[in-house]
């Protein structure tokens, strides 16, 4: 799922990080070799 906006929130499924979008660059996020989980 690529990153849309500024402010939406990602959580890695595997090890629980999550991050907040502060730029969007195009792409999609990953974490532990996998994409990460957005949260509604």
């Amino acid at each position: 799922m690529a990153v849309e906006k500024t402010g939406e929130k990602y959580r890695c499924n595997i090890c629980g990080n999550e991050v907040t979008v502060t730029k969007v660059g195009g792409g999609t996020l990953v974490c532990c070799g996998q994409d990460m989980e957005k949260l509604e």
